[in-house]
């Protein structure tokens, strides 16, 4: 069977989300064993009644130092073995930048960013020990093309891209791939709060002229966790209908 995860673990950051949730239940067909974070306990004990108690599930606030410190302490003492880490947990607080606080700036980087580079510094020892694991993160079409009101959610999503180019470069020699997915407009939580009109001016911009489902990045990401993908690292896969063809 291709994209065979059987004998696979799985640290999955913003499980509780749309494209979270997604990923959950595509990777759970493929045999994987999750775990699963999310800022919210409410929402991961909804999760585990949706996905069973075989799988893990752990809050993890990644922009609060101490809750983030004490509780990846606690997932990397339960789990030695995580071999595929994606980071999917996301943030957005827009504002024109004339306007935007220190603090709408600072916890969506520190959210979006700064966050990636913590996780993969934790559990990244297990992996090099093994020499193999695959690192997969949630971009943005914005990372590429800038968005008005977004200067810090495109600034986060875009310094994903040099992070990971960077670390493909120090772990391919240990069997470790690393790969950017840039999602474009997914019909998520997010964008049903747009109204009709804001999503017929997105649709015309895109060439299959519909939005993207949730369904379309997680199979992105089940080829990226895969063994068949052994040569493809420090990549963005575009999963955005024709949007931005790059």
């Amino acid at each position: 069977m291709f994209f065979d995860l059987k004998n696979t673990k799985v640290f999955l950051t913003g499980a509780t989300g749309s494209i979270g949730k997604s990923i959950t239940q595509v990777f759970i067909k493929s045999g994987a064993t999750l775990v699963c974070t999310s800022s919210s306990k409410d929402k991961l004990a909804n999760l585990k009644n949706e996905i069973g108690e075989q799988h893990h599930f752990y809050e993890l606030d990644l922009n609060n130092d101490d809750n983030f410190d004490h509780n990846i302490d606690n997932i990397l003492s339960d789990h030695k073995d995580i071999n595929i880490i994606i980071n999917n947990a996301g943030f957005n607080s827009d504002n024109l930048s004339i306007r935007m606080k220190d603090d709408e700036w600072n916890k969506v980087i520190n959210i979006n960013l700064n966050s990636n580079f913590k996780i993969i510094k934790k559990l990244i020892p297990s992996m090099i020990k093994n020499k193999y694991g695959r690192i997969i993160g949630i971009s943005s079409v914005v990372a590429f093309t800038g968005n008005k009101g977004q200067a810090n959610y495109s600034a986060s999503k875009s310094g994903m891209i040099g992070l990971y180019k960077s670390l493909a470069l120090e772990y391919a020699s240990r069997g470790i791939t690393v790969n950017i997915i840039a999602p474009g407009f997914i019909k998520s939580a997010m964008t049903d709060k747009l109204n009709s009109e804001q999503v017929e001016t997105i649709t015309e911009k895109i060439p299959l002229n519909r939005l993207g489902q949730v369904e379309d990045v997680a199979y992105g990401a089940l080829f990226l966790a895969s063994k068949e993908s052994a040569f493809i690292t420090g990549q963005t896969l575009h999963i955005n209908g024709g949007m931005l063809m790059i």
